[in-house]
């Protein structure tokens, strides 16, 4: 994982120790996340955990769905000058705070706003522009029916694909659900 960080080692003696523009990362337990995440709220403490919009293939159908941008990290920072992140240490989901040696890891405020307009951006998305289902995409049916039948994409909607196949010398549209599908390699 990249972040742009510094350890507060590295910053000059005349900065204070932690300036309360500077978040920090916490890596959490294993899917404890937002356990982590509502109890450092409960402590006080401003906490983030970016998400993503992606799409989840179900046996329903595809849906969109939120998955963490950074599997277990979560970016926090004190509220007010005088708290301590002594405390995130022993917070019930969390399983350390990233340091770099013995100092803790300080993430930079510009760093955190490009995340979350990546989020928003990302977020704002439609579900149709996140499937790589696409006019003239080479896809295969993953249903059972069909196994072994190659097409070609002609158009798509929020639910379903056109799909262009040969069928005994013959050219058919035929047109399923998104989750019948796969991009064929």
């Amino acid at each position: 994982m990249d972040f742009d960080c510094e350890s507060s080692a590295d910053r000059s003696d005349s900065e204070s120790a932690f300036p309360e523009s500077m978040w920090f990362l916490a890596y959490s337990r294993p899917r404890l996340e937002s356990v982590a995440l509502q109890n450092l709220q409960h402590q006080g403490f401003n906490a983030y955990f970016p998400l993503y919009k992606c799409l989840k293939k179900t046996e329903s159908g595809v849906h969109a769905a939120f998955e963490p941008m950074f599997p277990r990290y979560i970016f926090f920072r004190p509220s007010h000058a005088n708290q301590s992140i002594g405390p995130v240490r022993s917070t019930r989901g969390v399983g350390h705070i990233v340091s770099f040696g013995h100092a803790p890891a300080i993430i930079r405020p510009d760093t955190l706003r490009a995340i979350q307009r990546l989020e928003q951006g990302r977020n704002a998305v439609d579900v149709t522009e996140l499937c790589n289902l696409r006019p003239g995409t080479a896809v295969r049916f993953a249903d059972p029916a069909f196994v072994g039948l190659q097409g070609l994409v002609k158009s798509v909607s929020s639910q379903r694909v056109s799909v262009l196949l040969e069928i005994m010398g013959r050219e058919q549209i035929v047109t399923v659900d998104r989750h019948q599908l796969e991009v064929a390699c």
